[in-house]
């Protein structure tokens, strides 16, 4: 078999299920595995306890698919046309969702796709065993994507690609057939360091280490306990992740948009009032995100989120009131949260009125005896 030139079809397949990139790499990520135990050892993982189970496993994909010498890599772009990020960021009224999450749930679609693929490489080849990955095991995707050629990885983590930013999505799919391998590309992120200084909670601790506990992704979505209380003010109107560090990477200027209908923003997701989604009971909260990656965080996350943002909003009775009804109608934790976002009205609102006040006298000092 030629496989140099079964290595070229596979990335023309590739290209015609819809990725935008395919790469190939061999399996040896044993150069990941001290900064991976570092980062474990410095307990930056949080609460992602899956994270340290399974760590020796993810330096070794080829246990997770026996047989397995080749990584077959692709992306697939997810930043829609209608994006809208300044429209809903410099709002505090309205719930800014990481754009990965405003269409349908990445994982079937790109499992599917890469299914088909492998399913296409067998009909050429008999003797192809394979499996596919969507963030679906224990495996460091980030770097075989960068071993394959996609991208470098960035200051801020991701993989960055020159021709496309980085808002696409990771998928693998392990094979049997020792394929002609792809160069890794250079890294191109330079001085630049817009990415540290831009993260609002300060959670790219140096460049290329992510601290996750001070990560909004992470406290938004993968944390299931109380948000740090110290954080909750410098979240602002993010409720399900974050996108800065990727708004401000100069590379994101060459970011190609998604052809995938999928990926469309939801209109209830797209630039919400934060009021709105609030009034949501946990049937609506479910009925509404079926089939988006947001359902999997829970509908008592999902209200702490939003009690953060109502909390970090402009002072407003009508928020005030609707906080107060919601307590005591899911949990400890929410009602905790939503007696920090009480509080935070609160102090804006007699704070409003202190200025109110100074301000009408400063115009009386300033007015005629006889006025």
């Amino acid at each position: 078999m030629d496989l140099q030139q079964l290595a070229a079809d596979i990335k023309r397949w590739g290209h015609e299920l819809g990725f935008q990139k395919v790469g190939i790499t061999d399996l040896d990520l044993s150069s990941e595995r001290a900064a991976l135990q570092q980062w474990l050892a410095e307990g930056m993982h949080g609460e992602m306890a899956y994270m340290e189970r399974h760590a020796d496993l993810r330096t070794r994909p080829d246990e997770l698919h026996p047989g397995s010498v080749r990584a077959i890599s692709v992306r697939m772009n997810y930043l829609p046309a209608e994006a809208g990020f300044a429209k809903t960021l410099k709002n505090p009224r309205l719930g800014y969702i990481s754009r990965y999450a405003l269409g349908r749930d990445y994982h079937k679609l790109m499992r599917k796709r890469l299914k088909q693929l492998g399913e296409r490489i067998k009909q050429a080849c008999a003797e192809l065993d394979f499996r596919p990955f969507v963030d679906s095991a224990p495996i460091l995707e980030r770097p075989l994507a960068v071993k394959a050629g996609l991208g470098w990885t960035g200051k801020h983590t991701l993989v960055l690609d020159e021709q496309g930013g980085s808002w696409f999505f990771l998928g693998e799919l392990l094979i049997n057939l020792p394929l002609p391998v792809d160069a890794p590309v250079e890294e191109k992120c330079g001085s630049c360091k817009a990415c540290i200084t831009i993260c609002p909670t300060q959670a790219i601790v140096e460049p290329y280490k992510l601290d996750a506990r001070r990560c909004i992704s992470y406290l938004t979505i993968e944390l299931k306990s109380a948000i740090p209380e110290e954080l909750r003010p410098l979240m602002g109107n993010r409720i399900y992740g974050c996108d800065d560090c990727q708004l401000i990477c100069p590379w994101n200027r060459y970011s190609q948009l998604t052809a995938e209908d999928d990926f469309a923003p939801r209109k209830d997701l797209h630039a919400p009032e934060l009021l709105t989604l609030w009034e949501w009971d946990e049937a609506t909260f479910l009925k509404r995100t079926e089939g988006s990656p947001i359902r999997r965080i829970g509908f008592a996350c999902w209200q702490r989120n939003l009690a953060v943002a109502l909390g970090n909003a402009p002072h407003d009775p009508a928020i005030i009131a609707a906080l107060e009804a919601r307590r005591g109608s899911v949990n400890d934790m929410v009602d905790e949260h939503i007696d920090w976002a009480l509080t935070r009205q609160h102090n804006k609102s007699a704070s409003t009125s202190k200025q109110v006040l100074r301000l009408t006298r400063a115009v009386e000092k300033g007015l005629p005896r006889d006025a």
